[in-house]
């Protein structure tokens, strides 16, 4: 199966969902599918305000129908909702054709916390956005559910990976920083919640990696922690398995790939109680999650690293794929069944959850290849 993939977030960035879409492709041809992306580099872009990084395409639905109708795809996927999302959803909505979406990132939150703007507002955009699709993905139940009850409306599971040979334990220890160590990785920016963290009375060092619009800030106003700035591959699995604590103080990430890389590394987690670390720790033990920050921390000091590893193994980029694709296809059977079978996509199809729960099998052909052993990739 051919299938065309809209995307905003896309290269130089790096960010969970550039690192999502990148993995699903790399698994691709595994599941018999090819996977051609649109992209901001291929048009001509401008800044985005307050996020230079970020390139803003400049182009429209009629161009996307020409693109479309050249690459003559089996499916079509809307990752993101910026320029290049929205005109793809409009040149598909023209001439009829089904799409999937995937919501990301909590733009409500995002926008909320930099000026003044009514979030059921935002909302109610974006639900009209992703309603004119088949499905919606999501990444874990939680935010299936709050979204479910704000009138989000075909939901389905797609969870994230880690590469568990790249993040592993190693040696612990950075020169010539005081331990414990507690890290952070991913964008430093006001959404983030970093105050949070690097307010907190700990032991030790605080270890910052990642760069955005609030580092310098940041790094002026603490000057005790240590801001390295964005470290990739080696360096950065290296820093992970390093360090002794996760520290995760957002409390607007839809998922956070960082938590999985950070325990397949044998760290454990400390956050606060909301979607993406509950649904990754469950009742797995391998984080502390509190609305005291510090007390989480500290009492993740006292988790045996090994449990970590071994819950992080059970997130694997293959699966991910597996269930991306396979929501493909149950959404576009859907579409071709007629609306009474659309209730169904309700219950997402997929693996077991981090929290054990396993979730309803869709009544569809599934396009799974079996692992190397001959095993399902499904736990």
């Amino acid at each position: 199966m051919h299938i065309v993939i809209a995307s905003d977030a896309w290269r130089p960035q790096v960010n969970g969902v550039v690192r999502s879409l990148e993995n699903m492709a790399a698994h691709a041809a595994g599941f018999g599918a090819r996977v051609h992306f649109i992209t901001p580099d291929q048009f001509r872009t401008l800044p985005m305000p307050g996020y230079p990084e970020i390139r803003l395409a400049l182009t429209t639905g009629r161009a996307m129908q020409r693109r479309l109708a050249a690459l003559q795809p089996d499916y079509v996927h809307i990752a993101t909702e910026g320029p290049v999302g929205r005109a793809v959803r409009a040149a598909c909505l023209a001439t009829g054709r089904p799409f999937t979406t995937s919501y990301h990132t909590r733009f409500p939150e995002y926008v909320a916390a930099r000026m003044p703007a009514p979030e059921g507002l935002i909302y109610g955009l974006l639900r009209r956005f992703h309603n004119s699709g088949a499905g919606v993905m999501v990444s874990t139940p939680s935010l299936a559910r709050e979204l479910q009850g704000r009138g989000f409306r075909n939901v389905m599971h797609w969870s994230r990976g880690v590469d568990g040979v790249l993040f592993r334990p190693r040696r612990k220890g950075l020169p010539g920083l005081a331990g414990p160590l507690f890290l952070y990785v991913g964008r430093v920016a006001v959404e983030k919640n970093l105050d949070a963290f690097l307010s907190l009375d700990l032991p030790g060092t605080k270890v910052i990696v990642g760069d955005g619009p609030a580092r310098a800030e940041l790094a002026r106003a603490w000057p005790d922690a240590c801001f390295p700035g964005v470290l990739t591959g080696e360096a950065l699995a290296e820093v992970y398995a390093a360090c002794d604590v996760f520290v995760f103080p957002s409390r607007t990430d839809t998922f956070g790939i960082v938590l999985l890389e950070a325990l397949a590394s044998g760290l454990p987690i400390a956050a606060f109680p909301v979607t993406g670390p509950r649904d990754v720790i469950g009742d797995s033990g391998a984080g502390a999650l509190d609305e005291d920050l510090r007390a989480a921390a500290l009492r993740a000091l006292r988790i045996d690293p090994a449990l970590c590893r071994a819950w992080g193994e059970r997130f694997t980029w293959r699966a991910s794929a597996g269930q991306f694709f396979n929501n493909i296809i149950a959404a576009h059977a859907a579409v071709e069944s007629g609306p009474q079978d659309a209730p169904g996509l309700q219950d997402a199809p997929g693996p077991q959850d981090a929290s054990g729960s396993q979730e309803r099998r869709p009544p569809f052909p599934l396009m799974l290849a079996p692992d190397q052993d001959g095993r399902s990739p499904w736990p």
